[in-house]
């Protein structure tokens, strides 16, 4: 009988599941957004248990929705929003507290008591992260520390910690696994990315007791089934990873030297290091790809704050669209940006600058500027940040990257994946099932069951819907770039820690 498998894809807005066949391609799917919790400004939270609700449900729904059974799955994936933290009562299963999103800025300041502490070289050194608010770590710590009675708890051992991948495999287990992947883990600022553990100098420091933390288990292997009645049988739970790397797998980036981009609200690209954590000198992050059969392979990350939002503030903030499909014509009825160049640092730049005070920025504005010239300086802004970072990574890993895969929704538009490849200089490649991030999830099941023989297998069933090759010469992609340089150095520092104590961090 064919079997097939259900990928469980829990985002930062909602939570999705999808079945997928052997080839790769989608059965069904479903969706469900969930609330999104803001106490004060720069706080972002979720209900933990309405995002086990949400997933549980869209699991039933997708497999309903393909005409199926529980028998008929033959593995569950998860793969979630990375950085986000939950802690609960090991006997319960209940929350102490909203888990805290990876968005959430209200550690900045106790990490800047750790950098001001000449800390930032250990966590680098150890983890491949620097010290931001953006990781899991902090946000432990401060669970601890302003919760009532957590930290009590947590000393006597009746508390767990966890990523939400930690999280929905508790509850699909009806609570006996507790564990996570080496992809999660490395997002902590708590796990050894050379060793494979949780390091106690890391944990110390951050006063996190060990007896909280999930054990770390391979991204592909058997973990556990699902607990009866949830859906019907008892599923083996048999693949995780973070979100990004998810999506790396998805788009069979498997081999060393293969690049990927997600193109969301942000822009994540990653680049496969193997077996070798490459450090960064200039200020990407390091990471763990995933953990397959003893084997470890590495990534570099480059995060990009604002990718499709940029698009959304041409709608929302200057009114020039009236919906954000629109900005692919506005911006090809020019020929060019008309010397118009767009920073969108609306929060700051991320890699490679991390330049926390920077601030958006248009230039070179004359009268014969219109809304398409900067519509078109907006999207072409999207193209020169993947620029900058795909840079960095190949002066870091001294590799040359032959192709850029790519995915999410900015990369159905034509025209910016035409001047994204042009910009590079290779080529950029988008494939026929753009919902990477389940796929890579569901292979990553699938390997550890036997669905799918290996990696090379995997890599053969990738598929290209179009290649965009670059035509623009050396000379022009070159005068472009400085002058993206000389707009985005004239965004950088624009605040002052001090201006009206708002931008602190």
């Amino acid at each position: 009988m064919m079997k097939y498998i259900l990928a469980l894809d829990q985002g930062t807005t909602s939570s999705r599941a999808i079945v997928f066949d052997q080839d790769g391609s989608i059965v069904s799917a479903a969706q469900k957004e969930f609330r999104q919790i803001f106490p004060q400004s720069g706080l972002v939270e979720h209900d933990a248990q309405e995002i086990w609700s949400n997933q549980l449900g869209v699991a039933q729904e997708a497999i309903t929705r393909a005409g199926l059974r529980a028998t008929d799955i033959a593995a569950i994936g998860i793969t979630n929003q990375r950085e986000t933290v939950v802690i609960w009562e090991r006997k319960s299963g209940r929350p102490i507290h909203n888990a805290i999103v990876w968005q959430d800025r209200r550690t900045a300041l106790l990490c800047d008591q750790l950098r001001a502490q000449g800390l930032e070289a250990l966590f680098v050194q150890k983890t491949g992260l620097l010290i931001d608010a953006y990781f899991s770590g902090t946000k432990a710590r401060w669970l601890l520390d302003h919760v009532p009675g957590a930290r009590e708890q947590a000393e006597r051992g009746e508390l767990a910690l966890g990523t939400i991948d930690s999280w929905l495999v508790y509850n699909l287990t009806g609570g006996e696994c507790h564990i996570t992947d080496a992809s999660n883990a490395s997002r902590t600022l708590l796990f050894n990315i050379h060793t494979g553990e949780w390091d106690d100098e890391l944990l110390r420091i951050l006063e996190i007791p060990r007896s909280l933390l999930p054990e770390v288990r391979p991204s592909s292997e058997v973990y556990g089934e699902t607990s009866p009645g949830l859906l019907g049988a008892r599923i083996p739970i048999a693949g995780m990873a973070g979100d990004q790397q998810a999506a790396t797998f998805g788009q069979a980036c498997v081999e060393k030297g293969m690049a990927k981009n997600t193109y969301g609200t942000g822009c994540f690209m990653l680049l496969n290091t193997g077996g070798q954590a490459v450090p960064s000198q200039h200020k990407l992050l390091t990471t763990v790809a995933w953990t397959i059969r003893g084997r470890t392979d590495y990534a570099l990350e480059g995060s990009i704050f604002v990718a499709g939002a940029v698009m959304q503030w041409l709608r929302d903030g200057l009114g020039i669209i009236r919906d954000s499909a629109e900005v692919e014509a506005l911006a090809a009825s020019v020929p060019d940006n008309g010397g118009v160049y767009l920073v969108p640092a609306f929060v700051g730049l991320g890699a490679p600058h991390w330049d926390s005070y920077a601030r958006g920025s248009i230039h070179g504005l004359s009268r014969g500027s219109t809304r398409a010239h900067i519509a078109r300086a907006a999207l072409e802004s999207v193209a020169y940040q993947t620029a900058d970072v795909l840079q960095a990574m190949q002066q870091d890993a001294a590799t040359p990257v032959r192709e850029l895969r790519v995915d999410g929704g900015a990369s159905r538009n034509d025209l910016l994946m035409q001047f994204q490849a042009d910009v590079l200089g290779v080529p950029v490649v988008r494939p026929q099932v753009t919902e990477t991030t389940a796929l890579g999830a569901a292979y990553l099941a699938g390997l550890a069951v036997g669905y799918w023989e290996s990696e090379q297998q995997i890599a053969r069933q990738w598929r290209e819907e179009r290649r965009f090759e670059p035509r623009m010469g050396e000379d022009e992609r070159e005068a472009l770039l400085s002058q993206w340089r000389r707009a985005v150095q004239r965004s950088t520092a624009w605040e002052r820690p001090d201006d009206q104590g708002a931008t602190t961090q």
